[in-house]
């Protein structure tokens, strides 16, 4: 169960939620009486810090931060055990009678926190299958992969169609763990568990930052073009030059893939951060359709004070 005093604040990429959260935590110093926790399901990975826009060692050192720097970048994460180590944080974060401020954009590590989702088993030897026949079509955001992509599509279209429709054609992590389920159990993926179009009731308080879409689009640009002045490539080159290299599921990450591209295939550096900026916004609508379906997330402007909110939500003073 999730405690009252738990509140999570959503919203896309770049929307400022980072930000507001820091700056609810700081209220509630020296205290403490907020501990924040990353949605975030590239966050989890060490060593992917500048890509991710995450925390740095300072603010660490000021609020309590978890879930985040969790593996390293050559393991994969799935959001079973982000679940379960979600979980077991909230436990201590209530130990401590402190709120706990969830704050990200990833929302299926979101819903699977606040509403306790159950989730098939794994089936390795099919992920090894259908990781091996993307991997044989070419590298990541090549042609040959997005033809690989389209195929998995089709294939789970004609045995899951309810989650082909869910899932997008080149959204190569979610489609893999589709077929793995719908062929390593026999059953449509679609048909564990109530689905994620139902919104049952939740003990947690959800505020919203809602987006100004060209505000979003500039934001986005400033902050990939900031993540590069701040040495992004050299923290990709350094991380694929790792013994490990990156997982399948870090390469797939915003600006990480981009930028592989650039290290190993050859294409410009500009059209690696033009793609990188591209790919962000359309990430952003993503998030923002996701979450809008949420009927239970009161949404805030940006100049509603959203930090105020979201401390006026936690069950019991916060501040000192």
């Amino acid at each position: 169960m999730v405690s009252p005093s738990v509140v999570a604040l959503v919203g896309p990429t770049a929307s400022g939620k980072s930000s507001i959260a820091l700056a609810v935590a700081e209220a509630a110093r020296p205290s403490g009486r907020v501990e924040l926790l990353s949605v975030d399901s590239m966050a989890v990975y060490r060593g992917m810090d500048i890509g991710t826009a995450k925390p740095s060692p300072e603010v660490q050192a000021r609020v309590a931060y978890h879930l985040i720097d969790l593996v390293d970048p050559d393991q994969e994460f799935t959001v079973q055990e982000f679940q379960a180590e979600a979980r077991s944080v909230l436990y201590g974060v209530a130990g401590r009678g402190h709120g706990a401020l969830l704050v990200g954009g990833t929302g299926l590590y979101l819903r699977s926190v606040i509403d306790n989702l159950e989730f098939p088993g794994r089936f390795p030897v099919e992920v090894k299958r259908l990781q091996a026949e993307v991997d044989a079509a070419g590298p990541p955001g090549s042609p040959g992969e997005q033809v690989a992509l389209r195929q998995l599509h089709h294939r789970l279209a004609i045995a899951d169609p309810v989650a082909a429709g869910r899932i997008g054609s080149s959204n190569r992590r979610r489609l893999v763990r589709a077929l793995e389920v719908t062929e390593g159990s026999g059953r449509p993926f679609s048909s564990f568990g109530p689905g994620l179009e139902a919104y049952p009731p939740t003990s947690v308080s959800l505020v919203g930052v809602r987006p100004d879409p060209e505000d979003t689009d500039r934001r986005i640009a400033e902050r990939v073009y900031a993540m590069m002045a701040a040495g992004f490539l050299d923290e990709v080159r350094r991380l694929a030059d790792a013994p490990g290299g990156l997982s399948p599921t870090a390469r797939q990450a915003l600006g990480y893939r981009e930028l592989l591209g650039h290290l190993e295939d050859g294409r410009s550096l500009d059209q690696a951060v033009d793609e990188t900026i591209r790919r962000t916004r359309t990430f952003a609508r993503r998030q923002w359709a996701w979450f809008r379906r949420d009927p239970r997330i009161v949404w805030v402007a940006p100049d509603e004070d959203p930090a105020e909110q979201v401390l006026g939500r936690f069950d019991g003073p916060v501040r000192d």
